[in-house]
């Protein structure tokens, strides 16, 4: 039976690298709808690749030009646009991968269309992953993590007992500079930033990658999809990104996910799970040419933002809606270079400071905190 696949933040780095899945397997996969941003050339090429009667763009005049070049598919945009694409009469399955917060209200949409959702924008589950669970419960929809270390995750408690696990552990690369001390990333570019050893990943990714902030909001993803309490989760330094994630049991066992830096691996593992595929052409993990593999315990004081995730986490409530809405504040002021790289860590501490945790707040809540986080950090700079 062929999964029909709705596909938020197609033109990004995992929304491209799904479409290489779907394109592969043509007799498991079908795009039936999808959405997109300011990139419309690729928007074009998408809707040319395949024949989706539904898509989404960012903005009202894209969509009125795409619609004169295609008037045979239906073209929305906005916020509306995603939830339309997101929670699509057709589709079996929902890849988010759009970028940030956004990603919220289409996602609680497509769970009560009873969607599958395979879910590789964490920043959902970090602003309101309550809301996601409790709606998955509710509608009995399954969440299927994209991330390589959810995924990894994953993989390695299938078939166990959730009572007898003891600890998870969260593999971190350490980012684009993770041979430097915090003294000398007082100067670095964005450009510096943007050159990650491993992986090829969207800038905003990238720079979470270097603060260490995406290690933080994977932390706080772990404990919303696994139920496991922070005491539980450790993360580690491990520069060949080879290990994803690993899960230690009560009896001392430790089960590790390895493969290649690839997120076509884990993207396609969810959208075929429960069965695996075969990937023609791809290249096998090759150990013995590795040779060695390598663990350093994680410095919480030279990764700031780490701590400040953790410590979001903790704390509950609206202070993980405040740490994300920061976050990408922060990050999109350094992109633009009105900011430097460490005060990235500044911003976001300072706006969880400022900040009383609500607990159990409902979406509009989340959302207006979201809003007044944003703004906040964007006076602060100002």
């Amino acid at each position: 039976m062929v999964k029909r696949i709705s596909l938020l933040g197609a033109t990004g780095s995992i929304g491209i690298q799904t479409l290489d899945i779907i394109k592969g397997h043509p007799d498991q996969f079908q795009l039936v709808a999808f959405s997109a941003g300011k990139n419309i050339e690729t928007t074009k090429q998408i809707i040319r690749d395949f024949a989706v009667p539904l898509v989404s763009v960012l903005s009202e005049e894209d969509a009125i030009h795409l619609g004169k070049e295609f008037p045979q598919i239906e073209i929305v945009f906005g916020d509306h646009g995603l939830v339309q694409v997101a929670a699509h009469a057709d589709a079996d399955v929902l890849v988010n991968a759009v970028l940030g917060s956004v990603g919220l209200r289409p996602t609680l949409e497509a769970i009560k269309q009873g969607i599958t959702i395979a879910i590789a924008n964490k920043e959902t589950l970090v602003t309101a992953g309550h809301l996601v669970m409790k709606a998955a419960k509710e509608y009995n929809v399954p969440i299927l993590p994209v991330d390589s270390e959810h995924s990894a995750l994953f993989q390695a408690m299938n078939g166990e007992k959730r009572s007898e696990i003891a600890k998870l552990i969260i593999t971190a690369s350490g980012g684009s500079f993770r041979d430097r001390t915090r003294d000398e990333l007082k100067n670095v570019t964005v450009q510096d930033a943007l050159n990650h050893p491993n992986w090829s990943m969207g800038s905003k990714i990238t720079i979470d990658s270097a603060t260490m902030m995406n290690k933080g909001l994977e932390v706080i993803e772990a404990k919303v999809l696994f139920d496991i309490a922070y005491d539980d989760i450790e993360v580690l330094l491990h520069r060949e990104s080879i290990i994803h994630s690993m899960v230690e049991f009560q009896d001392t066992s430790v089960i590790a996910q390895l493969g290649t830096p690839d997120m076509r691996v884990p993207i396609q593992y969810a959208l075929s799970y429960p069965e695996r595929l075969t990937r023609q052409n791809a290249p096998r993990l090759n150990l013995a040419q590795i040779g060695k593999l390598n663990f350093e315990e994680m410095d919480y004081t030279r990764y700031h933002a780490l701590k400040l995730a953790i410590d979001a986490g903790r704390a509950g409530g609206t202070m993980t809606t405040v740490l994300n809405a920061a976050n990408e504040a922060a990050v999109s002021l350094f992109l633009q270079q009105k900011i430097g790289f460490l005060t990235i860590d500044e911003l976001i501490e300072r706006a969880m400071n400022e900040h009383e945790s609500l607990s159990d707040p409902d979406l509009e809540t989340i959302l207006h905190v979201d809003a007044k986080t944003r703004n906040s950090v964007e006076n602060m700079v100002k």
